[in-house]
């Protein structure tokens, strides 16, 4: 009979373990004693590229944005005060003006902004071809704009003659949930329809205002208007 070769085993499977582990650990030491320039090196470079980003915002982009919104500001004022030429084109003495800002801030929140207060400058100095220019650049994603800036286009669109595109802009608006500012523009939105002979569009509209803004002024008045569609209709 022939002999079998006996395999020696292990005591038992915590020896094995212990075993194995003890390998991995000799195996990892070996990989770090052999590379650790290599992993020193990349370490330090994370960590100064972490510093970096750390040191650029906080010495370079917040004072940026601070001056920036400071400077923003004071376009504001002139804005408010209806001073439209000052906002636009500075005061020769602490504000630039807001066409000379979005150059200098470029790539800011108050960059951004500023766009929509030039888009309204030139709506009210009546260039209105410019001003859609500049409203058409200021996106909702980007910062949070009223739909006043959208329901604005409408406005210079009307303004120039192309009363159908403009009643996209004030539907537009309109679909904004604001009782102070969707009823302005539906019902901007339905006079535009009537005044191309789309009656029935502008039916829909004024009821719209009745159903879902009956506390507001357009809400309290659009009945009129409601008649006026059904009879031209």
């Amino acid at each position: 009979m022939a002999n079998k070769k006996v395999v020696s085993k292990p005591e038992n499977k915590n020896e094995e373990l212990e075993k194995n582990v003890g390998e991995a650990l000799s195996r990892s030491e070996q990989f770090i004693e052999k590379n650790q320039n290599m992993l020193l090196i990349a370490l330090v470079a994370v960590l100064v590229i972490v510093a970096g980003i750390v040191l650029y915002n906080n010495k370079v982009v917040a004072p940026r944005n601070l001056a920036a919104a400071e400077q923003l500001f004071r376009g504001e004022s002139y804005f408010a005060a209806d001073s439209f030429d000052l906002a636009l084109n500075g005061d020769g003495v602490d504000f630039v003006g807001f066409e000379q800002f979005v150059s200098d801030y470029k790539h800011t929140k108050s960059a951004k902004l500023a766009k929509a207060y030039i888009g309204l400058c030139y709506k009210n100095q009546g260039d209105f071809e410019t001003a859609v220019s500049y409203l058409k650049q200021v996106k909702a994603k980007d910062i949070m704009v009223s739909p006043a800036l959208v329901g604005a286009v409408g406005d210079c669109y009307v303004e120039l003659g192309e009363t159908a595109k403009a009643v996209g802009y004030f539907e537009k608006a309109g679909k904004v949930h604001n009782n102070l500012l969707a009823p302005i523009y539906l019902m901007k939105a339905g006079l535009a329809y009537e005044s191309l002979g789309n009656y029935a569009a502008a039916l829909k509209v004024y009821q719209t205002i009745k159903e879902e803004y009956p506390l507001t002024q357009e809400g309290s008045e659009v009945d009129k208007y409601i008649e006026r569609a059904k009879l031209l209709k």
